[in-house]
């Protein structure tokens, strides 16, 4: 008796795994400890960021405070009717020489006054301290950006501008102070994160407020992403290889925000430990290596000829044929029951396949089953009345048209059509409704020949048509016209159906597709679009073209078919 041969027990594989599994976690811990050591000079970095920020942000409240200080000042000074002005801005501007420019303005915006540098001017040069279209802005007081002062020629200093409303009765309504930004500019200037980090002041809205490299930014050659950093909360703020550092200044909308750079953190000795992991992670990795060849030749080859299989499976069901691989008892064992499931899903493949062919023609029937009353109804209401008025010639052609609109729609229980004898099933019913509607639109068909023998799911023009004479011709006061016709488009076949009618809204065409049927219609539009789908794909349907008071074009596309057999099969 022949004895079977016996592979590897998975309590073998584990252990070899068990080796790879060391490997993985040495590699793992080393990688953890040099992220840990990165992340820990990052956060020394975003304490120093956040300590550096901070001091920037009061040295700017302070400043912002003083500003305030002598706004208040003025304000006091300029509303006593006692005071001696041109003693005390002789006092006022000789004491802060970091004040550019005192400006007061009438209601309307127009300068009153002027003093700066100890004296009160006369002359003005440009002045862009004060805009009177903003003075609704200015009823609640007002601080400026810094800005170029421009009100005497020669002399253009960076000034911050604060306005506020004058409570006093007499001539002046609004004042206008322009103090230097130099200092405040100078100072951010100097700060640095890092070695190449920066601190740049901005408002709530993302607008840069003053920037120590705002010439290369007016000159597009450097960006700042103000729309990031404006949705960014206080504190440090890591994105990609940035860190922004932010604080909101209390007494204004002005936020202080500083950059600093990932890759300045990844200093000599974090480089020196990245050497030395790196050297060990190498040793380990070739004991890794020969245990991941040892596994290939017991586990990973046979399951790599599964897992080939189950893709293979995946690309071609049907025609797939399983051949079992070898390998340790658990991978067989695998392949087992693989093979067997693959035989339980092709047979269950071919059960739902003959499902879906009898569930599509179920509901190619119930959508050509929808025929409407209410249609033919009127029809012999119609011609009852034209045999009570003697009309019995019209009455006659009426029933004729009748018999053929029905015997064509009966088609001997067949989809498929050809192509002259849908135009004939819609001929008829034009005809029936030209009488009913005693002769309020002409129409006109426009077919090319070869297009005649073609085949084309029955009943597919009427509901088209009944469409466009009840939405779209009947309201109208002029005679309506309805033009039908088929075109070959490649491997298509293309019919247009167009009127004249009051047309419709895109709002009314998707909902016109949407609808299963309406009052008059007896199979809808969206059946009719539905079939075609069901019956040749979703390439091909119904397409509305519409403009309100001028007209409306719809094309029907389907595939040039010869046989229904070759569908009918699908």
């Amino acid at each position: 008796m022949t004895r079977k041969r016996r592979g590897l027990s998975m309590t073998s594989i584990l252990v070899l795994a068990l080796v790879g599994t060391i490997t993985a976690i040495v590699l793992g811990a080393m990688a953890v400890f040099l992220q840990t050591y990165q992340r820990s000079l990052i956060r020394s970095v975003q304490t120093s960021a956040r300590q550096s920020v901070a001091q920037v942000g009061k040295t700017v409240e302070d400043y912002l405070d003083d500003v305030n200080s002598l706004m208040e000042l003025l304000e006091r000074k300029l509303e006593d009717p006692r005071q001696d002005r041109d003693d005390f801005f002789a006092a006022f501007l000789q004491i802060r020489p970091d004040v550019v420019a005192v400006t007061t303005y009438d209601a309307a915006g127009g300068l009153v006054d002027c003093r700066s540098r100890g004296a009160k001017r006369t002359e003005i040069y440009q002045n862009l301290s004060f805009d009177p279209n903003k003075m609704d802005d200015y009823a609640d007081g007002y601080v400026s950006t810094p800005h170029v002062a421009s009100i005497f020629q020669g002399y253009y200093p960076w000034v911050v501008t604060l306005v506020a409303p004058l409570d006093a009765p007499g001539r002046e309504e609004w004042i206008a102070l322009d103090i230097s930004f130099s200092s405040i500019s100078a100072y951010l200037n100097d700060v640095g994160i890092g070695q190449h980090g920066y601190c740049f002041l901005m408002d709530q809205s993302g607008n840069i407020i003053y920037h120590p490299q705002q010439q290369l930014i007016y000159s597009d050659l450097k960006r700042e992403n103000t729309s990031l950093i404006a949705g960014l909360p206080d504190g440090s703020n890591e994105s990609g290889s940035m860190i922004y550092t932010l604080t909101s200044l209390e007494n204004s909308h002005w936020r202080v925000v500083g950059v600093s750079f990932v890759e300045e953190l990844i200093t000599e000795s974090v480089q020196e430990v990245s050497r030395i992991l790196a050297a060990s992670g190498i040793g380990i990795l070739l004991a890794a290596v020969i245990i991941s060849f040892v596994l290939f030749r017991t586990l990973s080859r046979p399951m790599h000829g599964l897992t080939a299989a189950m893709r293979q499976f995946e690309q071609a069901a049907d025609n797939f044929t399983y051949v079992p691989v070898g390998g340790a008892r658990e991978v067989r064992a695998l392949s087992d029951s693989f093979g067997q499931m693959v035989v339980q899903i092709q047979r269950l493949m071919e059960q739902v396949r003959a499902e879906e062919v009898n569930l599509r023609k179920t509901e190619l029937r119930a959508l050509q089953a929808q025929i409407n009353p209410h249609f033919l109804y009127n029809t012999l209401d119609s011609i009852a009345w034209m045999c009570e008025q003697g009309r019995n010639a019209e009455a006659v052609e009426m029933v004729n048209a009748l018999a053929r609109l029905f015997r064509i729609s009966i088609s001997r229980g067949h989809e498929l059509i050809p192509i002259r004898s849908e135009l004939q099933h819609a001929e008829s019913y034009l005809q029936i409704q030209s009488h009913r509607y005693k002769n309020q639109f002409s129409y006109s068909f426009d077919v090319q020949e070869e297009c005649l023998d073609y085949l084309c799911n029955k009943i597919t023009l009427q509901p088209i048509i009944e469409n466009a004479i009840y939405h779209g011709i009947n309201g109208l006061v002029d005679e309506g016209e309805i033009r039908i016709s088929c075109r070959a488009d490649g491997d298509d076949i293309l019919f247009t159906v167009e009127d004249n009618g009051t047309g419709m809204e895109p709002e009314q065409v998707q909902a016109i597709l949407r609808k299963e049927r309406s009052d008059h219609t007896g199979i809808g539009i969206k059946n009719v679009n539905d079939r075609l789908k069901i019956y040749f794909g979703p390439a091909y349907g119904i397409t509305i073209d519409s403009v309100p008071d001028e007209g409306t074009r719809v094309y029907i596309r389907m595939p040039k078919v010869r046989e229904e057999a070759e569908y009918e099969k699908r």
